[in-house]
């Protein structure tokens, strides 16, 4: 395959987080030069109402201009920026208003594409299974709104995705109506996140498709790792491809579902921002690990923001 060389950019506008990623791509490889996170929440709300409020736009934007004086700094005479791929997922797709967003964003010269879910698999997928070569994955990538499941072997196209309306924003917003969470309603969690997911497994086991390994991408997964190893201050080294069991992904997700929201915000390695929804988020990756009868996870750090620059980038 062949591909433009070249400096690229991504934005990727998602339920919870608003990101960019700034690299370089040669011959296919990528070269990170900056990568840009924000909790800006734009979700909140959209399930039950289904549009995006005007304070959650306000945040995305907010974040969106100090991104692009980022991005300026990269975009030399000497090294230019080819192209910025801007892609928005689950809260856009839900909302009715989605159109006025996108004319925010037009605004500052930015075009917006608000992608089905089976793109936002694929593109997740080639992002991930760029650091497995040969493997056959199970990539799952958790978002505030939905959760994409791709299976493939790293190198081909996918053999089976389904991008989920289950995310950690959604559950949390329909199902945990106190703070901590009952068990009650972590399981009635539960219960819903497998009847919506079990067709998918057992269509992946009819197909003879083997899981060589699990591969997790995005907040929830990369915040079990900073948890556990207790980071004061994130260390992408340390996160990539490091490897989860289920045994701890448990009793993390135990200990702060028995914590309110504002203890769990103190929480050593987690965003304070994602205190809300984290747990959420942490059964959803339960229960994949389940029906993949899966006995671990190994955390990419390499994601959708990877496979948007290398679909850009393609000659």
């Amino acid at each position: 395959m062949a591909y433009e060389n070249g400096r690229y950019a991504a934005l990727d506008i998602g339920t919870v987080t608003c990101r960019m990623l700034v690299a370089d791509v040669r011959d296919g490889a990528l070269t990170d030069l900056d990568k840009e996170y924000r909790i800006t929440d734009l979700g909140v709300g959209v399930d039950a109402t289904g549009r995006l409020q005007p304070a959650a736009m306000e945040r995305v934007m907010a974040a969106v201009d100090d991104y692009l004086a980022v991005l300026a700094q990269f975009d030399t005479v000497e090294h230019p920026v080819r192209r910025l791929i801007a892609m928005a997922t689950s809260a856009a797709r839900d909302a009715s208003n989605a159109e006025e967003f996108t004319a925010l964003l037009a605004e500052r010269g930015v075009t917006l594409t608000v992608i089905p879910g089976q793109r936002e698999a694929a593109l997740t997928f080639a992002g991930a299974s760029s650091d497995f070569p040969g493997e056959n994955l199970l990539v799952v990538d958790i978002g505030g709104g939905s959760t994409e499941v791709v299976a493939g072997r790293a190198g081909a196209e996918p053999v089976a995705s389904h991008s989920f309306n289950i995310g950690c924003r959604r559950v949390t917003e329909r199902f945990f109506h106190s703070d901590p969470p009952t068990a009650d309603q972590m399981a009635a969690a539960r219960q819903w996140i497998r009847e919506e997911m079990t067709a998918y497994f057992g269509d992946l086991a009819a197909r003879g498709f083997a899981i060589e390994r699990l591969v997790a991408v995005a907040g929830t997964a990369t915040s079990v790792v900073s948890i556990r190893e207790e980071m004061a201050v994130y260390d992408s080294s340390r996160v990539h491809k490091a490897v989860v069991t289920r045994e701890q992904l448990r009793a993390i997700t135990d200990r702060l579902a028995a914590l309110p929201t504002a203890e769990r915000e103190r929480t050593v390695g987690l965003d304070p921002k994602r205190a809300g929804v984290i747990v959420a988020g942490f059964i959803i990756l339960e229960e994949v690990l389940r029906l993949a009868d899966a006995a671990a996870y190994t955390v990419s750090e390499s994601d959708i923001l990877n496979g948007m620059i290398l679909e850009a980038a393609r000659a």
